[in-house]
């Protein structure tokens, strides 16, 4: 029998954390502010908060996908991303360009996580 499927705040649309066998599925997540690292300083900080309530941390990241508005601003998001990555911890990554949910926005994250 496979082990049950957890999902945390949910709404119809889609659940920002759900969990299975050991492993954590984040939404997408975005940030707030004007600057590219404002916003990617924000959303790292979404993805921390929603490890830690599902029971794992960055330490744990299996993949991230990012997605950026505008790819001239991939080194100014690798300067955070890079800051926030814990050494010897780089999860599988994948990043590339595409238009997002709202105008303002310039960069989302979706993790995949092991459970500590």
């Amino acid at each position: 029998m496979s082990a049950p499927i957890e999902r945390h705040d949910t709404t119809a649309r889609m659940s920002k954390i759900v969990q299975h066998n050991g492993v954590i599925y984040l939404c997408g997540q975005v940030g707030a502010g004007d600057t590219i690292t404002e916003q990617t300083q924000d959303c790292l900080a979404r993805v921390d908060a929603l490890l830690e309530q599902a029971g794992s941390s960055r330490e744990h990241i299996l993949q991230a996908t990012i997605w950026l508005a505008d790819m001239s601003d991939f080194a100014a998001m690798n300067a955070v991303w890079d800051a926030w990555v814990p050494a010897g911890h780089a999860p599988a990554r994948a990043c590339g360009e595409a238009k997002l949910a709202r105008t303002a926005l310039k960069v989302e994250v979706i993790v995949t996580a092991a459970v500590k």
